[in-house]
């Protein structure tokens, strides 16, 4: 059973810009840079994106402490809210299953 892709808007921004806009305004929120956007996707709403930011930096940089974040973003990209759902070191790996 596939599942059903909210349709997109005419002239709604594209995945790309909606990485852009979620990356530029969760730094602006925070007061840092996001090192990477990990994921993006469509909702009924509007965007979700997960960003990552460095949150406490150490040398040496594998053991930098960064936080996951969950963006929520409208049709046309403007950030709605964020949480923080995650915190780890920048080594860490995740297990299978996780």
């Amino acid at each position: 059973m596939a599942t059903r892709r909210p349709a997109r808007r005419r002239g709604a921004p594209g995945a790309a810009a909606v990485l852009r806009a979620a990356a530029e305004q969760l730094a602006e929120l925070l007061g840092r840079p996001p090192d990477s956007v990990s994921s993006v996707k469509p909702t009924e709403d509007g965007w979700e994106a997960v960003v990552e930011v460095v949150e406490l930096e150490r040398i040496p940089d594998t053991t930098s402490v960064m936080g996951s974040y969950t963006v929520a973003l409208d049709e046309e990209g403007e950030l709605i809210s964020y949480e923080r759902t995650r915190r780890y070191s920048r080594g860490a790996v995740d297990r299978p299953g996780r």
